[in-house]
């Protein structure tokens, strides 16, 4: 086998409204078609999707509440993380910096999935 490429990843959650808010909004990632007749959405981030899915028991427990990059969750990267920071702290989102030391932080969607934010 030879893999090629990354396609995507996929997210549940349980209010596909509240879900769209968070990713195109406040994340600010951009839509794009998605051809299947089940709820959900699709991001567009370079050549990678996120496909967001309902499902009614989506609400994530945390495996390691105290370091949230010790948990399953998506990393992605900005330009300025200062600037990202602050986007997420305007819409009330929770913020926990790395404790690596690197230029990384995590937050969380309304479901509890765990987004890692990278410096580029």
């Amino acid at each position: 086998m030879n893999i090629t490429g990354y396609l995507h990843t996929a997210i549940l959650v349980s209010d596909l409204e509240k879900a769209a808010y968070f990713y195109g909004y406040v994340l600010g990632l951009t839509l794009v078609n998605r051809p299947l007749n089940f709820p959900g959405l699709w991001y567009q981030i370079n050549e990678i999707q996120i496909h967001v899915m309902v499902h009614s028991n989506a609400q994530k427990k945390l495996c390691n509440a105290q370091k949230w990059g010790r948990n399953p969750h998506i990393a992605l990267c900005v330009e300025d993380l200062d600037v990202a920071i602050a986007r997420l702290k305007s819409y009330h989102c929770p913020i926990q910096m790395s404790a690596s030391g690197r230029p990384a932080f995590f937050t969380q969607d309304l479901d509890g999935n765990i987004i890692e934010i990278n410096q580029a």
